[in-house]
């Protein structure tokens, strides 16, 4: 008997990769039925990313049925797996997280800081929807999120539902793996074994191994000797100095330099929303090529331009989760899911980012010990601040937004936090009942 994959946010750009890792793992997760559901204000999108995904897999040649919706609940039903890939408040809401807090000399970004805050605060009671609706429906289905910010909603998910299927997903591993054997020029027989531990957007490679062998201080020294390297689309990529990669010791995602080059990062964000180019926008023109080319009925599979998407690979490593746990596979990934006995030092029941083997029964940690005391404080800090959030998001307390924005490492004081608060509550007032 096939498979039931829905995906909420269906008429998003990344649906054709997510499509292609179905196809090419149709052997091994055989998915008879997908349905991409959407809203109405994405009809348009959702019906030509459905065209182009049912092209894509007549070409392959499968049994695999593509259905569109704008109701999920017509979609759930049954469901093996649930995805989730959508933006409240579109590209729209996301120019504001970004050019806001820039008025005020605070760092604007989709995830970190007042931008990370609100999308979270958006995003939330629409997760705990669906979850009433999958617990209704299928409540045997795991769901795979990948919906930003991936840490603060997990964390949402495991302090206030008791749902325990859910995974959050994000593709910032899965690139900073690709790096690491990049800068250590792996070749295709080589074992690459790398522990990743800390949350969302601020996870290290803890261990790093190929073929056995400890690789921590070469990855560093080299790094140090040819300046770090970076895929994600959506981070400017600015070097760290050698003296800088060899303190800290353990390589970082490029979030970090959101926090440790704070005032070169705000520079470049300012100039570049200047000059028409904050992420968002760039993105906007991204997609709008992107779906003119989907649209394109000769068009059979994933055009290359999708990579040019900040979220490159995340479909794909979607896939390969959903296909561990169906295959009750027991290889290493890594994902967002509580803690346990991973890291020593954060509580046991707090989300972190962290290396897990891959069962049937979902994700287990893997002991990858202490976080090292010259990341742990950042880290735990950036904790403290998603489970206020959490909280926020269920409550709409105005006080408790003011706390919670203020802690933020990206913004520390109470007085700028107000501002930046009080604009982008009203902004943003259409997405946030709770207030």
């Amino acid at each position: 008997m096939g498979l039931k994959v829905v995906t909420i946010g269906g008429g998003s750009s990344y649906t054709p990769e997510l499509v292609e890792g179905l196809i090419k793992r149709y052997r091994e997760f055989p998915v008879k039925e997908l349905w991409l559901c959407d809203i109405e204000e994405g009809r348009e999108k959702l019906e030509i990313v459905g065209g182009l995904a049912r092209r894509m897999v007549k070409k392959a040649g499968l049994d695999m049925e593509i259905h569109t919706t704008l109701d999920r609940r017509e979609a759930l039903p049954g469901a093996d797996f649930v995805t989730t890939q959508f933006r409240v408040g579109g590209l729209a809401a996301r120019e504001m997280d970004e050019r806001i807090p820039l008025k005020y000399d605070v760092i604007g970004q989709e995830t970190n800081g007042p931008g990370g805050m609100f999308k979270a605060l958006r995003t939330i009671p629409v997760i705990f929807r669906l979850i009433r609706d999958c617990e209704e429906l299928c409540p045997d289905a795991w769901i795979i999120s990948f919906t930003n910010p991936a840490g603060i909603i997990t964390e949402a998910v495991f302090r206030h539902t008791g749902w325990r299927r859910f995974i959050g997903l994000c593709n910032g591993p899965v690139n900073m793996e690709k790096d690491i054997k990049n800068v250590l020029h792996t070749g295709e027989e080589d074992v690459v074994d790398i522990r990743f531990g800390g949350i969302n957007h601020m996870v290290f490679a803890l261990d790093v191994r190929v073929n056995g062998i400890k690789k921590n201080e070469e990855l560093i020294d080299a790094l140090a000797n040819a300046g770090d390297s970076e895929t994600l689309k959506n981070i400017v990529s600015l070097p760290w100095s050698k003296h800088f990669l060899k303190g800290i010791k353990y390589y970082g995602i490029g979030y970090l330099r959101y926090y440790l080059q704070k005032e070169e990062m705000l520079r470049q964000l300012k100039e570049d929303a200047a000059k028409g180019c904050c992420r968002a926008q760039v993105v906007r023109r991204v997609e709008k090529s992107l779906f003119e080319k989907y649209a394109d009925p000769a068009l059979e599979s994933k055009p290359k331009e999708l990579e040019e998407r900040g979220g490159a690979l995340y479909s794909d490593a979607a896939c390969r989760l959903m296909s561990s746990i169906y295959n009750d596979r027991g290889d290493i990934q890594t994902v967002n899911t509580q803690n346990g006995e991973g890291i020593p030092n954060m509580p046991p029941d707090a989300v972190v980012e962290i290396s897990c083997v891959i069962t049937k029964d979902g994700p287990k940690p893997v002991r990858v010990g202490e976080l090292p005391v010259q990341i742990r404080g950042l880290i735990q800090q950036l904790k403290a601040f998603e489970v206020l959030v959490t909280d926020v998001a269920l409550s709409g307390n105005y006080d408790d937004a003011l706390l919670a924005m203020t802690v933020n490492p990206l913004v520390q004081s109470e007085i700028t936090a107000k501002k930046i608060l009080d604009e982008m509550l009203e902004v943003h007032k259409k997405f946030l009942p709770q207030f």
